[in-house]
């Protein structure tokens, strides 16, 4: 079984994947718009570019994807896409980059249960952890 997260963006999902594709060195499997589906007409006119999902595989995870039409987009709350790096370097880099922008709730540093651990909502309103554990 795996478990993926699947993130809803109020018109930002392109954006907001092409920095996660760069961050992650990724590249999306493939992207399908309200304008070629049969929900083209239930997005509104100005939606038809718009990500009606987007998966972006990364290390054997997945990350989904999809632009929330007007109502049915609701702000991300009470979860947060956990991130596990290999290393240092690693996690740095990547809290660097999508922190970018974002709003910092707990800077990246060594925690009595992790090497590096950091809390972050990006600039797209996504909300993060980097949590590189210590050998307990």
């Amino acid at each position: 079984m795996k478990i993926s997260s699947y993130l809803h963006f109020s018109g930002q999902c392109e954006e907001a994947f092409n920095l996660y594709a760069k961050v992650f060195n990724a590249k999306p499997n493939g992207v399908h718009r309200f304008a070629n589906s049969p929900m083209a007409s239930q997005a509104g006119p100005d939606w038809g570019n718009k990500i009606m999902h987007i998966d972006l595989p990364i290390d054997g995870q997945i990350l989904m994807g999809s632009d929330a039409p007007g109502p049915y987009f609701q702000k991300p709350q009470g979860f947060a896409v956990c991130i596990e790096p290999a290393n240092e370097t690693e996690a740095d880099r990547i809290y660097q980059q999508l922190s970018e922008g974002g709003e910092i709730k707990m800077p990246l540093q060594e925690t009595f249960w992790a090497k590096r651990y950091g809390h972050f909502v990006d600039r797209f309103g996504t909300p993060w952890m980097i949590n590189l554990s210590k050998p307990m």
